[in-house]
């Protein structure tokens, strides 16, 4: 095995047109008898911090996680179909993503911040999942922290995939925690301003590698590839 390439979900492989924030106001809503005072802070926070924060701002002791899981979960699966009609697959992510998947040397799958019920649900809306080896991947409840991910996603691609000490990692994302967890785990970053984050934002958080989009699939296997040969 070569390389072991995680992306982030949303604002990098899909726009999901204010959903996610309905999800976690829903499972705030079903947990806590009442909607929350404002939308949460995501910015490629962790679900675990996430919901963390709704609770504390909303002056509320926050429930044990397994029920905040379950009610995020129940939140994700309702919202599947709005999902599909108002969000997108970014351009370019299913062709760059077909390319990947078919190298067999490579292990492609996802870091996000999302719980797994709800990354399927992203990704399935838009007909992405076959794309991705999913089992491989680390979420959000996971860890707290987001460089704490990475971890979890070398010891799935070692345990199921049978990736040896040291194969390279690759992060892509949209946002300056995408690049904080490649830099403190020693992880290559291919960061996409195709969030709310500008190309000048993500090279001051340390992103050597900075993309418009995912459009350039060339560009992209291009760089893929180079990592891999290191």
């Amino acid at each position: 095995m070569e390389l072991i390439v995680l992306w982030d979900i949303d604002h990098t492989l899909i726009e999901n047109s204010g959903v996610s924030k309905e999800i976690y106001a829903a499972a705030f809503t079903a947990l806590a008898g009442r909607a929350p005072a404002g939308p949460a802070r995501t910015e490629g926070r962790t679900d675990r911090l996430i919901m963390r924060d709704m609770f504390e701002r909303n002056g509320l002791a926050e429930p044990d996680w397994p029920a905040v899981e379950k009610a995020l979960a129940y939140a994700g699966e309702a919202r599947l179909h709005a999902l599909s009609q108002r969000g997108t697959a970014l351009p370019g992510v299913r062709e760059v993503l077909k390319e990947v998947s078919v190298r067999s040397s490579w292990v492609s799958s996802v870091l996000t911040g999302n719980i797994a019920d709800n990354a399927r649900v992203k990704v399935a809306a838009f007909g992405l999942d076959p794309l991705l080896d999913l089992p491989v991947g680390a979420y959000g409840a996971d860890a707290l922290q987001r460089p704490d991910l990475v971890a979890v996603a070398r010891e799935r691609a070692r345990q199921l995939r049978g990736a040896p000490d040291g194969v390279p990692v690759v992060l892509v994302g949209d946002t300056p925690r995408d690049v904080e967890a490649a830099l403190v785990t020693g992880s290559e970053i291919i960061a996409v301003a195709s969030g709310v984050h500008s190309t000048e934002e993500l090279a001051a958080a340390g992103a050597r590698t900075v993309l418009p989009d995912l459009t350039d699939t060339g560009r992209v296997l291009g760089i893929l590839e180079a990592l891999s040969a290191r």
